[in-house]
């Protein structure tokens, strides 16, 4: 399936990007566009001015997807904490995680094209996975 964002990604694209390849869609064509009315018309569009998965009140587009999809992992609703406070630092959720990725992401996409940013930001968002998936199992963050 085709999936079409702004070009310039940031924490939330990535994070949406890795949410549609690890959750949805486990072989996702990327599309980016400088504008929404690019968007080809057998894509869905996701983090887009005027796209269905996109900020919606309060949540960014990756929390967004989350209800759309129906996904209650609890463990992709804490990463979308950390997606969320990075890409809309509302101080809405204890996320200190926020302020690293998202630094990290915004370096990479200054030195790298978009697809090399999802392709590096993949086993990022992993490992938060993973943290968070082992932290919740274990009742205290893993060592």
């Amino acid at each position: 399936m085709r999936w079409a964002t702004r070009a310039g990604v940031h924490i939330d694209r990535a994070a949406c990007a890795w949410l549609i390849r690890r959750h949805l869609d486990p072989e996702p064509e990327f599309v980016f566009v400088d504008d929404p009315a690019s968007v080809p018309a057998d894509a869905t569009p996701f983090d887009m001015r005027g796209a269905e998965l996109s900020h919606h009140g309060h949540d960014c587009s990756f929390e967004t997807i989350l209800r759309r999809y129906e996904l209650d992992d609890p463990v992709l609703w804490k990463v979308a904490e950390i997606v969320h406070e990075a890409d809309i630092d509302d101080e809405r959720f204890d996320a200190p995680e926020a302020r690293g990725v998202d630094v990290i992401l915004r370096g990479l996409s200054m030195i790298c094209d978009d697809d090399r940013v999802l392709e590096i930001t993949g086993p990022i968002f992993d490992g938060l996975y993973e943290f968070h998936r082992r932290a919740l199992l274990l009742g205290r963050e893993p060592a």
